[in-house]
């Protein structure tokens, strides 16, 4: 396919899963390591963006996967249908002494538009929600302190629709899908991916 029609179409694909979830690899993680775990649209253009902003900055691993639904093991297919609840989300494993959680999520905030209810661009359904799934109290109260910061500071003039919900079950999306724009230049990019140069959020 033409590399302008990848940008338009995202393709199905058959590729087989990589495990029924990124707990399931064994991984060598320093003890302090955290995840980070948001939906914001299309995960390609999610991973690549947090790729490429904090590589070398704390970033350990980035995985898309769902998240966020009733069914075990969804398929892509199954998730683009918007019938398992899930969202297509990425898992950030970072480095706290590098990078913070309130780092991270102040780029989420950046790199899409969080006030597009169920949709990213052309991309809509609940599986391209904007959402914040938090590990812990500690995640939720920073979430929640970050997001009424940006609504005043950045998004103050349309309401910011993300949710902000507790983490349930991951499941790794298909090798396939992991890397994606890295292994298929000039892939499909959602246009409302891309960082915003917003000011600094007052401490």
């Amino acid at each position: 396919m033409p590399s302008f029609l990848n940008r338009l179409f995202r393709p199905f694909t058959s590729s087989t899963r990589m495990g029924l979830n990124s707990d399931s690899v064994a991984q060598n993680f320093p003890p302090n390591a955290q995840k980070c775990t948001v939906a914001a649209g299309c995960f390609w253009g999610v991973e690549h963006l947090y790729r490429k902003h904090f590589d070398g900055k704390g970033l350990l691993d980035a995985r898309v996967g769902y998240i966020g639904g009733d069914s075990r093991n969804p398929s892509y297919r199954a998730v683009c249908s918007g019938r398992t609840g899930h969202a297509e989300s990425l898992q950030v494993i970072f480095d706290p002494d590098k990078v913070s959680y309130s780092s991270l999520i102040q780029f989420f905030y950046r790199m899409h538009d969080p006030t597009t209810k169920n949709r990213q661009g052309a991309d809509s359904g609940t599986q391209y929600r904007s959402a914040i799934f938090y590990e812990n109290e500690e995640q939720e109260r920073v979430a929640r302190e970050v997001t009424e910061k940006v609504q005043t500071e950045w998004w103050k003039h349309a309401k910011i629709t993300t949710e902000i919900l507790p983490a349930g079950e991951w499941w790794d999306a298909e090798t396939y899908h992991q890397k994606y724009l890295d292994n298929n230049p000039g892939g499909y990019e959602c246009p409302a991916h891309y960082v915003r140069t917003f000011p600094d959020l007052t401490s």
